[in-house]
């Protein structure tokens, strides 16, 4: 893992369009295996993400399946979320933040497999 390049964008990008997101969920701990602090991988993530997320979201759109009417109040609420959640992340150690990010990971994995 400690080569991430091309290969390592590619799984964070499949993830991404395949799961409708999730790519970050591999990209924090690719990163944080190179040796990167929890902040500074929740950092890259997020940047890694974006075009990611925006391409995906052009071919859902394309296909028809991106509903303009759950997109508004959706995004609102996102751009809301991200805003504290970025603040919050400075805020805290980064062991603090790779706790908490094993908890949330763990609780939708937990989630998933329940009915």
């Amino acid at each position: 893992m400690r080569n991430f390049g091309f290969l390592g964008g590619g799984l964070i990008g499949l993830a991404n369009g395949l799961f409708g997101g999730g790519g970050g969920m591999i990209a924090v701990p690719v990163l944080r295996a190179q040796g990167r602090d929890a902040r500074h991988a929740h950092a890259a993530a997020i940047a890694v993400m974006l075009p990611a997320s925006a391409l995906s979201a052009a071919v859902y759109a394309l296909r028809g399946y991106l509903s303009l009417s759950l997109l508004l109040p959706v995004l609102l609420g996102a751009v809301a979320g991200g805003l504290l959640g970025a603040r919050l992340l400075f805020l805290s150690s980064s062991k603090g933040a790779a706790l908490l990010f094993s908890a949330v990971m763990l609780a939708a994995g937990v989630r998933m497999v329940l009915p």
